[in-house]
């Protein structure tokens, strides 16, 4: 997974029923856009360092770079 500031990271729900989550990325601690995180998450508001899992998508929110 790669990603940069100002991306938003979704998390589908595990359970039927079960939300989406999602977060906007603030900072990239990894290698070439790699995790982990620091994300402030949609429903609540709070900042946290996130890992994500394989049941993460990036949806990239800024044009690409030419």
């Amino acid at each position: 997974m790669q990603a940069q500031a100002g991306d938003q990271i979704v998390i589908r729900g595990h359970r039927i029923g079960e939300p989406d989550r999602d977060c906007e990325v603030i900072e990239v601690h990894g290698a070439n856009g790699g995790p982990p995180y620091v994300v402030r998450w949609g429903d609540d508001g709070h900042e946290s360092l996130f890992f994500p899992g394989p049941d993460a998508t990036v949806k990239h929110l800024h044009p690409a770079a030419s």
